[in-house]
């Protein structure tokens, strides 16, 4: 990938995946803005694991975008423009972001349910963790007051987020939070029990030492939402019990999401809901 490859690889991106990802309600300029900010981050941080498939024009009609992060490798983002699905371009794709995974000690995905991209994923020698997402209108008159603890937090705080993140997947978040803060996103801390990044409710990420301290982290994520707006709680997967329990309090809906896919050393994973864009 180039820089000048970013918009077109983010439509591609937006054109592929837009039914298997949350609907923020936002203008189209703004998903434009937000998306591509996620493709020239990682394309910078990244640009090994950042590739992009061309058709016999030069357009941009296929994208796999790749993060290391201190031995852990991700992929961010895999689509092919629908049109094109099913003729090897994916497949190949794949194997370029799966190059620079060479040498990590683990390695994860968060899948979406294209029974395609799971048949991939699961070839290429990851295991499956099921997982289940929660949506709909917080009540907040269910959940408890916030935790005192609870704070709103800026990069300033990053040194906060590492060694809770090193302990449930064994590398930093710190490298692609201020990303996130920029898109309009909050990071909440609890001292160094935890922390979460949300936009308007929804929880973008979070990590913590104990299902306490999650459950704290989500509760005051889930309140931040706009009255009226829908929330939704992705990749919630087996063993987060802590986020099921939170989810139902707060009058959320459970529907199946889109398995995990892991290889390798990834830690513990718990307490923790990945971020989409950064795992």
């Amino acid at each position: 990938m180039r820089t000048a490859d970013v918009a077109a690889a983010d439509l591609v991106a937006y054109d592929a995946l837009q039914g298997a990802v949350p609907q923020l309600g936002e203008s189209s300029d703004h998903r434009a803005r937000r998306g591509q900010s996620r493709v020239a981050h990682l394309l910078e941080t990244d640009p090994e694991g950042a590739w992009v498939a061309q058709n016999a024009d030069g357009r941009v009609v296929g994208v796999a975008l790749a993060l290391l992060r201190e031995g852990l490798w991700g992929l961010s983002l895999f689509a092919v423009e629908p049109a094109l699905q099913g003729n090897g371009i994916g497949r190949r794709l794949l194997d370029s972001a799966l190059g620079y995974a060479d040498g990590a000690r683990g390695a994860i995905i968060l899948s979406s349910t294209d029974p395609k991209a799971m048949r991939r994923y699961a070839r290429a020698g990851f295991a499956l963790r099921p997982a289940v997402a929660a949506a709909g209108i917080v009540d907040r008159a269910a959940l408890p007051p916030r935790h005192p603890g609870i704070r709103a937090a800026t990069g300033d705080d990053l040194d906060l987020t590492e060694p809770v993140s090193r302990a449930v997947r064994g590398a930093t978040h710190a490298t692609d939070i201020p990303a996130s803060l920029s898109d309009g996103a909050e990071l909440l801390v609890l001292g160094d029990r935890g922390f979460v990044v949300h936009r308007d409710g929804t929880p973008r990420l979070l990590a913590a030492r104990d299902d306490e301290a999650a459950q704290a982290l989500l509760r005051a994520a889930l309140v931040a939402s706009s009255p009226g707006a829908t929330v939704q709680v992705d990749f919630i997967s087996a063993g987060q019990d802590w986020a099921v329990a939170v989810a139902l309090e707060a009058r959320l809906a459970l529907s199946p999401d889109g398995p995990i896919f892991v290889r390798g050393d990834v830690g513990p994973l718990r307490p923790y809901l990945p971020s989409g864009a950064y795992l």
